[in-house]
């Protein structure tokens, strides 16, 4: 019964404590409140005061708990640690593998398909008849595009054989009169011969007359005159065939002009007729070279224009334009082996090599070239077309200009020691 009595008290002390402690915030105003608090106070157990615990105090502790938690978990995982410390030491040679391999190469995704395309127009003007082909096709070297009515210019051929043929008639015309006329001077120098002769006769004949005449043996001076007369007649006679035959030389040398002035109108009638073959010829417009049809605007009935674009054309002849950092081009030279990358194409890999690296950055060769020059210059790393030739460029699937590549180049000859390691397998 007293121990029932006691925790009654007991639990009345703990339900009355909180109360003596509102009471005693109030102060006054209730009374008795002081005695009652005295009272509870003698009544209540005593507490024990408790050491008060710094900073200093309680981190050596969590140190030390932290330390026996990792401790503890390194503990638990030896598999994971153990683990995690065999992959840093795979890691650390496969790094160096891959960072060896690497060093060996210079890449680049800034590089293009390039080549020389340019547009198909007709030399002459006429109405299109045909277009046989149609846009993106591959043409061979000499393959048709397009066909010109012709019926204008295959007159001005035929024209232009007609007057070569009348050229060639007056030249052999010429040739003929050139033959009779040396015949004439044969006749000419004959008939001279003739006379130079009868001069000489002539001349024994009045020189004989006028002795006798002289020394009054036989003659008489009337034949010495007749003599006399007819070697004057003689010579004239001479003369007369000597400038005939002049004449007739004279006449030659006209020939020969003329001939010069028909060979001449000849080899002008010849250079018409190869106009008129060449006019012939375009009205028919094809491919010089193998490659593609791209962007075709010719249409049957169309009436071309001398200049006026009927399509583009790419050959097939095309290579790659890598822009590479300047200072990738250290070891960078023509003839390396590079890997090629078509980002159309991502199955593909073809095969090249350095053909050439351009003699200045791209920007120097720009329309507006950069100024460096100025107060606020600020140094930029410049890039390099390089020239890169296909060693073996697809022919089953279209490649163009403008296409994006990237390209490998193989700096270093010698194997890597990863490539090594490969040999060894």
């Amino acid at each position: 019964m007293f121990e029932r009595d006691s925790r009654e008290m007991g639990d009345q002390t703990l339900l009355e404590g909180p109360r003596s402690e509102s009471a005693q915030n109030r102060g006054n105003d209730e009374p008795y409140g002081p005695a009652l608090d005295e009272a509870d106070r003698l009544r209540a157990p005593a507490r024990r005061e408790q050491p008060v615990e710094t900073e200093k105090d309680r981190e050596p502790q969590g140190r030390r708990a932290g330390g026996e938690a990792r401790k503890s978990w390194l503990r638990r995982h030896p598999i994971a640690v153990a683990f995690g410390l065999l992959c840093l030491l795979l890691m650390l040679p496969a790094g160096y593998l891959y960072c060896d391999y690497t060093s060996h190469f210079e890449t680049t995704d800034d590089a293009y398909i390039a080549s020389r395309q340019f547009p198909i127009a007709p030399e002459v003007s006429g109405y299109i008849t045909a277009v046989p082909v149609t846009d993106n096709e591959h043409l061979d070297a000499g393959g048709v595009i397009a066909r010109i009515d012709d019926r204008t210019y295959r007159a001005a051929l035929d024209q232009a054989e007609a007057q070569v043929a009348a050229a060639s008639a007056n030249i052999e015309n010429i040739h003929a009169q050139m033959t009779v006329q040396q015949a004439q001077i044969a006749a000419d120098q004959a008939q001279l011969d003739q006379q130079q002769a009868a001069l000489v006769f002539a001349q024994q004949q009045a020189a004989r007359y006028q002795y006798l005449a002289q020394t009054q043996l036989a003659g008489s001076v009337q034949n010495a005159q007749q003599y006399t007369s007819q070697l004057h007649q003689q010579q004239a006679a001479v003369e007369s065939a000597q400038a005939t035959l002049k004449l007739a030389q004279r006449q030659v040398e006209a020939l020969k002009a003329q001939r010069d002035s028909d060979i001449a109108s000849l080899a002008q009638a010849k250079a018409q007729r190869e106009q008129a073959q060449l006019n012939l010829g375009y009205t028919v417009v094809k491919a010089d070279q193998p490659g593609r049809v791209v962007q075709l605007s010719a249409a049957v009935g169309q009436y071309a224009q001398p200049g006026a674009n009927l399509s583009m054309f790419v050959p097939d002849d095309i290579w790659v334009w890598a822009n590479f950092k300047e200072t990738q081009l250290d070891q960078m030279r023509p003839g390396q082996p590079v890997t090629i990358d078509i980002d159309a194409y991502e199955e593909r890999s073809i095969h090249g090599h350095v053909a050439s690296v351009q003699p200045g950055s791209g920007t120097a060769f720009s329309l507006l070239p950069a100024q460096n020059a100025t107060g606020n210059w600020v140094k930029i790393v410049q890039r390099v077309p390089v020239k890169i030739a296909m060693d073996n460029p697809p022919t089953d699937v279209a490649l163009g200009p403008g296409m994006s590549v990237e390209t490998n180049v193989r700096v270093n000859p010698h194997r890597s020691l990863y490539e090594q390691l490969r040999a060894w397998r």
